[in-house]
């Protein structure tokens, strides 16, 4: 986790309670208490989850209070994880995408994070039924405006700090900033108004992989006490929230929320990551108007300088000019610069050679090049084309998969942008019995074996009432 978010965080010596032993109830006990769950959520009518870092350590990222958790390994001297995945190619649990198929069966009304991973808001809850209560790794945001900003790569600052990108919007152009806070931020109302009006208007929240140690998050929960709902608590350690819960079930997140899927009869449907980016072809006619002089880049959508962290480099090709000196493009930006006769058109063929942690190794994608800039923007039903890729990839599960989203024209210098999506990653979910150990996970086309920490982890937070955090003492 050399550039992971415990290292950002400012220093601070007592970080509570750590090195909690776990504890794994009978399987008869866990059966009986599975099943009570799935008659509390079946009947329920307002149903909150309430989740924290636990709900992550099946996607690779290790907590932090658990016996092998970030903390706990600092406390006893011992070597961190080493992690074998980025953090931005972290991808949501069983348990993550039981709750998307929760909410869009109507049972789910809201989530409660405490963890910056970005998960949720990845695996496919919807923004307004979300509060990040800690912020997301992966967004910014524009404080004069109040757009968000979901990035492909983790931004680069805690703090709430500004960062060195814009606000994209024409009337605004304010800098943006983290959304990630620090030991002294305090916990901002847009997350937590609703986490509050959500959490009284709850008959039953359900509490998933967390200490429940950090205040004023941990609090939250009793707040559906007043109007007569019920708390429940999964969690492989005893919480200090224990007695004011309704059912207390010692077990793998995975392995309850699976066994509850099951007796309600509900599938867990499958993670698809569509990723994008786009190619720019730049171009101008040679002093004696023969000639092309025309750039090719592959580059982020989200500004000129971001990085494109899912792709390692470029192979270029032409399909249709043998005598075309083909490329590699080890380096961001991507960029290739080449003269060609005027009248000329070709095909270049990009080979995209994807980072670690992406489903396949490459995919290739064909771009022609007749130098003719649409005057107009095309449409594109960019969310039917998003949701055909999705489709397509549950029915046959590859990756490399791409269609094209967007195409525009760039007045100055003349250039036309076209925005590919392509499939990276596509995880498909097998329900396991409390019987079974661990998560069930089919990672398609990946090799990802033995999972471990990832860069970026995520930590939990104690906060006084005050809305800043401080260590429980």
């Amino acid at each position: 986790m050399s550039l992971g978010y415990a290292e950002k965080l400012s220093y601070i010596e007592d970080v509570g309670k750590v090195g909690m032993s776990e504890i794994f109830e009978p399987l008869h006990v866990l059966q009986e208490k599975i099943e009570r769950l799935a008659v509390m959520i079946r009947k329920s009518k307002h149903l909150v989850v309430f989740t924290g870092a636990g709900i992550s350590t099946s996607c690779g990222i290790p907590d932090f209070r658990g016996p092998k958790g970030i903390w706990t390994l600092q406390r006893e001297g011992k070597a961190l994880p080493q992690a074998s995945l980025p953090f931005h190619r972290a991808m949501p649990s069983m348990t993550h995408m039981a709750l998307v198929e929760l909410e869009k069966a109507g049972i789910l009304q809201f989530v409660i994070s405490q963890n910056i991973d970005g998960l949720h808001l990845r695996s496919g809850i919807p923004r307004d039924k979300l509060a990040e209560l800690h912020g997301n790794s992966f967004m910014e945001i524009c404080t004069s405006c109040g757009t968000e900003y979901l990035r492909d790569f983790e931004v680069e600052t805690i703090g709430l700090k500004e960062t060195s990108r814009r606000c994209s919007n024409v009337d605004c152009g304010a800098k943006l900033r983290d959304t990630v806070l620090d030991w002294e931020d305090a916990l901002p109302p847009k997350e937590m108004n609703p986490a509050e009006k959500h959490c009284r208007m709850a008959d039953v929240v359900l509490c998933l992989g967390t200490s429940l140690q950090i205040t004023p998050a941990c609090n939250l929960p009793l707040k559906s006490l007043r109007g007569g709902g019920k708390i429940v608590i999964v969690n492989l350690q005893e919480t200090p929230k224990d007695k004011k819960a309704s059912l207390v079930i010692h077990g793998f997140v995975d392995k309850v929320i699976a066994g509850v899927m099951d007796r309600l009869n509900m599938r867990i449907p499958p993670f698809v990551r569509i990723d994008l980016f786009q190619v720019i072809l730049t171009h101008t006619l040679s002093s004696d108007k023969r000639f092309v002089n025309w750039i090719l880049r592959v580059a982020s959508v989200h500004g000129h300088k971001a990085p494109l962290p899912f792709i390692k480099h470029v192979e270029v090709s032409f399909l249709d000019g043998p005598n075309y000196k083909e490329a590699i493009l080890h380096k961001q930006p991507f960029q290739l610069k080449r003269r060609t006769v005027k009248t000329k058109i070709f095909e270049v063929l990009l080979k995209l050679i994807f980072s670690d942690g992406c489903g396949c190794v490459s995919s290739q994608i064909k771009v022609p090049i007749d130098f003719k800039v649409s005057p107009d923007c095309t449409n594109y039903d960019k969310d039917a084309i998003l949701q055909k890729l999705r489709d397509t990839a549950t029915g046959d599960p590859c990756c490399g998969q791409h269609e094209v989203i967007d195409k525009k024209p760039i007045s100055n210098p003349k250039s036309e942008a076209t925005v590919y999506a392509i499939i990276t990653n596509v995880v498909q979910y097998n329900k396991t019995t409390p019987e079974s150990n661990g998560t069930a996970m089919k990672i398609l086309n990946m090799g990802l074996n033995g999972i471990g920490g990832l860069n970026g982890i995520q930590p939990s937070w104690k906060r006084s009432r005050s809305g800043k955090r401080k260590p429980r003492t």
